[in-house]
């Protein structure tokens, strides 16, 4: 699995002009699922994901995780994460997980960050979205279950 972590003010997402997710202050994640992904890759990518110490403590050093803060997450479905462009100059996805499977681990994901008591926020699976975020900092950062844990 693949994220792209920000770290955010508010975030927002819309589905054919309806808003179906928001948070305050946050993550938003960007979320791609590869092929051969599994429950064991999201736990793990989810738990590092909300006790990262991205966020700034009294003395301004990012000090806290999303869970210190009290924070919420949205997550928005990102295939394009598995882009590969070594050749030409379309991208091929054959690294992404088949739609079927990635909406299971996707659906998996989301309702384990909810179990951590947080709210959280998601778009809609294999939908054209658009996502308005305001990131703070900024931060950003790429956690890949490959090589990160």
């Amino acid at each position: 699995m693949r994220a792209v972590i920000q770290r955010v003010s508010r975030a927002q997402v819309r589905v054919e002009g309806q808003i179906t997710g928001e948070i305050g202050k946050g993550l938003l994640v960007l979320l791609g699922i590869g092929k051969g992904d599994s429950n064991k890759e999201a736990d793990a990518l989810l738990e590092k994901m909300i006790h990262l110490r991205i966020f700034e403590d009294e003395e301004g050093k990012m000090n806290l995780s999303l869970l210190d803060v009290a924070g919420d997450l949205m997550v928005i479905s990102q295939f394009t994460l598995y882009a590969d462009c070594r050749k030409g100059r379309r991208p091929s996805f054959t690294d992404a997980s088949p739609p079927e499977e990635a909406k299971v681990l996707y659906d998996y994901f989301i309702s384990r960050a909810k179990s951590q008591g947080m709210k959280v926020a998601a778009g809609i699976f294999q939908a054209l979205m658009e996502v308005e975020l305001v990131n703070l900092g900024p931060v950003t950062i790429l956690l890949d279950s490959s090589r990160d844990f």
